[in-house]
């Protein structure tokens, strides 16, 4: 079983900056040696209740012979709980640093960024716009509601902006942002744009951050000394996580590639929107942009026309099933049945997605597993649900029943 000693695990880099000054300061931040490039940021944020905490999972469907464990990143504070929060540190840090007195940011109608966004500014005195992607009903009615993270971003204020789909992929969420900001420029503001998801090479040292955590969290702690393992004295084989704008993928692939405490493990990214070969391309763009070495993380094809890749340590599998933020009956049973099974949380557009691809695959060629130790990255996102509950309730039903109480057996003595 991994043992995890409390904070004096952390690397002395991440201990210091998250003690240094206290929830919503900023801290003098330094990359790891690993991950010395020109341009990384000086400075961040500490937004996030880091480190966050790593546990076994006894998941279910598993196969003999694997172990699986999760690191709980979705427990990084409430309102703004999810990996999010990590990229937003220096994301915000770099729109302080510009006298930025407005953010915007632009995602689907139940976006957790968006919402990790708009807390986030509203904690710093920022005040935030958000372009939110939903149904043409919904855009030409003009009001999104109340449901799931919406709650939370029209509570702190923030201004919705609303797009319809259709809208938003004629134009692109960089012609949609940048317009917006020209539009609070003329009217005195200064606005900062934050891309999808917080996805760019600034936010990405999010996560870079995150996997020397990681490395901290695992030196020394196992008993008898040796570092960096679990059971019998090996280490994580695969880390696990949903994919969606590709920034956390990056941050810890990147990790995985050059760490020298992880033992470069294969980094299994599930996506949930768009291809394969799109991550890649992505990935290796935010590589470029941090002068990171972009082979040994996505690797390279060995002949024009062949989707194997070879060298690296990601992985990029298709899990969006029907599509984006749809969910299919076998999904959601898959988020209910861990929840029953474990009393973990997942979500249904992300981290739901990614555990059914995870078990499937596992169904699909049980012996791969074999030996293999798991770390799954949990980004949060529990307020999707909310946004399911038409879907959910049949399954919600069958698994924990409600009934009027039974005073049949009251003792009215």
């Amino acid at each position: 079983m991994l043992v995890l000693r409390s904070s004096s695990l952390l690397s002395e880099r991440t201990h210091a900056s998250t003690m240094a000054g206290g929830m919503m300061t900023v801290s003098p931040w330094s990359p790891p040696a690993w991950a010395d490039f020109p341009g990384a940021p000086t400075r961040r944020y500490n937004l996030a209740r880091t480190p966050t905490p790593i546990h076994r999972w006894h998941l279910p469907g598993v196969p003999k012979g694997c172990e699986v464990y999760i690191k709980r990143d979705d427990l990084t504070g409430m309102q703004l709980s999810g990996n999010k929060v990590r990229k937003l540190e220096f994301l915000l840090a770099e729109a302080m640093d510009q006298d930025a007195d407005c953010v915007i940011t632009i995602g689907g109608v139940q976006s957790n960024h968006c919402r990790a966004t708009a807390v986030a500014s509203r904690y710093l005195g920022l005040d935030s716009h958000l372009i939110l992607r939903a149904d043409r009903s919904v855009a030409d009615a003009g009001d999104p509601g109340l449901v799931g993270n919406l709650l939370i971003e029209r509570a702190v204020g923030a201004d919705v902006h609303l797009v319809t789909k259709r809208e938003y992929a004629t134009h692109g969420s960089v012609a949609l942002t940048q317009g917006l900001s020209r539009k609070l420029a003329r009217e005195g503001k200064k606005p900062y744009v934050i891309p999808v998801g917080g996805s760019n090479a600034v936010g990405t040292w999010g996560y870079v951050d995150a996997m020397a955590e990681l490395a901290g969290q695992m030196d020394g702690a196992i008993e008898g000394g040796c570092d960096g393992v679990i059971d019998g004295g090996r280490p994580f084989t695969d880390i696990v996580m949903a994919c969606g704008s590709g920034g956390t993928t990056a941050g810890i692939a990147l990790g995985a590639a050059l760490c020298p405490g992880l033992g470069r493990p294969t980094v299994s990214a599930y996506g949930v929107c768009d291809s394969p070969e799109y991550f890649y391309e992505f990935v290796g763009s935010i590589l470029n942009d941090m002068d990171a070495p972009v082979e040994d993380v996505i690797g390279r094809v060995l002949m024009p026309g062949i989707k194997e890749r070879v060298g690296g340590v990601l992985r990029c599998v298709q899990a969006k099933g029907t599509g984006y933020a749809m969910a299919t009956e076998e999904e959601l049973g898959t988020t209910a049945a861990v929840a029953k099974a474990t009393g973990v949380l997942l979500d249904p557009v992300y981290s739901g997605k990614a555990v059914h691809g995870l078990l499937r695959e596992m169904a699909e060629d049980p012996g791969a597993w074999d030996g293999r130790v798991v770390l799954f990255v949990h980004t949060g996102g529990a307020l999707g649900m909310y946004d399911k509950l038409d879907q959910l309730r049949p399954i919600m039903e069958t698994i924990g029943p409600s009934r009027g109480y039974d005073f049949t057996e009251l003792d009215t003595a």
